[in-house]
């Protein structure tokens, strides 16, 4: 007889305004000591990475402005990212969690899946919800970090339920219950449906889950396209057979830059592309990676966020290819709206663990997606080279034609 399959047992761990903890922890003499606290852009021109709960009861949020901030809420406290802490408290929790659930899977820093299916025997007696609850008291204890979990039978429930536990609590959705859950929420609450999104909905008298869920698939694909439609009738049901898969490697590279002053000319546009596309191709080939997808992110004088991305037909990882790649989304962008720019990112996506390299030569041409192995070796042995004589031993010509006005680094997301 065929054993039923057992119901799937997903949480979803999210560490409450991680960085403001990290900071509060770190110094907890000063920023321990300001409730109204907002971690990023202590600059005037920076954005903000994190703010306090009792911050964001002023209107204060990630990825704000900090002189937006700092008008919402005068009396906030601004101190300067933690990185390193940060990077350190991660592992910690993730160590602990390791060891209290037999699959983990690092979503990002600050967010962790686990799959407790199977386990019921091993805690006999403890119910879903209640070993939620365990697992975030142990975490606490090990590791000072205050945590969210939320829980259901599918990874995206999992996560939309975390919602509801925050902060400092849990919430999970039973077997059977997804739908019901689901009902409650807005469209906009869904991963993935961003603002142009709900936006095209409402148009179509759709605010609520439960006002999607009256409209039948073909109907969905003939006003947003066959496959938008097709995977917006799944999201609004929670449909979601991705596993915990505490292998997945990362998910993306990147790399932003700020500037001082807001830049306009091409020429100086460009040249800190080739600055950042070096970064993050560098980062590439250090972790043993190629990229599927290249993404250039502009974010304008007026604060108006844009971004393009192309994916090529085979992986890549030399410069070469990714600056070329990006000048031209670049050029796409300015021509869309050409105004002062404050921001410029690079990014890498679909990233794929690179395997062994051809045996070619220096001068050898073999092509792929317009990358030739020639590209791929010349940047390999520029990175050794800068390995060993610093980071400046060789730049490209165009970088040393004059010094870019409003150059500060950023850091930017690996």
């Amino acid at each position: 007889m065929n054993e039923s399959p057992r119901t799937r047992r997903i949480l979803l761990v999210d560490c409450d305004a991680f960085y403001v903890q990290v900071a509060r922890l770190e110094d907890p003499e000063g920023a321990g000591r300001a409730p109204l606290l907002v971690v990023g852009g202590s600059s005037g021109r920076g954005v903000v990475t994190s703010a306090s709960y009792e911050a964001r009861a002023f209107g204060v949020r990630s990825a704000m402005p900090s002189a937006h901030a700092r008008r919402l809420c005068p009396d906030c406290t601004f101190v300067p990212v933690p990185i390193g802490a940060c990077a350190e408290r991660s592992r910690a929790v993730r160590a602990a969690l390791q060891e209290l659930a037999p699959v983990v899977q690092a979503a990002s820093i600050d967010e962790f899946y686990l799959d407790l299916t199977g386990t019921e025997r091993l805690f006999a007696g403890e119910t879903f919800t209640e070993s939620a609850w365990r697992i975030r008291e142990e975490v606490l204890a090990r590791t000072q970090i205050q945590v969210s979990i939320g829980g259901g039978t599918r990874r995206v429930i999992a996560k939309l339920a975390t919602r509801r536990a925050k902060p400092a609590g849990v919430f999970v959705v039973p077997e059977g219950g997804e739908l019901d859950f689901l009902k409650t929420l807005e469209l906009g609450d869904l991963p993935g449906v961003g603002p142009t999104l709900v936006e095209a909905l409402a148009k179509k008298g759709l605010v609520r889950v439960e006002d999607g869920l009256r409209v039948q698939e073909p109907w969905l694909q003939n006003w947003f396209g066959h496959r938008r439609g097709a995977w917006l009738y799944r999201k609004m049901r929670g449909m979601d057979n991705s596993e915990v898969d505490p292998h997945e490697g990362r998910k993306s590279i990147s790399s932003e830059r700020t500037f001082f002053e807001d830049l306009d000319r091409e020429e100086d546009l460009e040249r800190r592309l080739l600055e950042l596309s070096g970064s993050v191709g560098a980062t590439l080939r250090r972790k043993g990676f190629r990229a599927r997808t290249i993404t250039v992110k502009l974010r304008d004088h007026d604060f108006h966020t844009r971004q393009h991305s192309r994916t090529v037909p085979e992986p890549v990882e030399s410069d070469q290819a990714i600056r070329s790649v990006a000048g031209e989304l670049l050029a796409e962008l300015r021509a869309q709206r050409r105004v002062p720019v404050r921001l410029l990112g690079v990014g890498l996506s679909g990233l794929l663990e690179r395997g062994a390299p051809h045996q070619l030569g220096l001068f050898e041409t073999e092509a792929v997606a317009g990358e030739t192995e020639r590209d791929r070796t010349v940047s390999h042995i520029v990175d050794e080279l800068r390995d060993r004589f610093g980071t400046d031993a060789i730049q490209s010509g165009r970088l040393l034609d004059g010094p870019t006005p409003g150059r500060r680094p950023r850091p930017g997301k690996e």
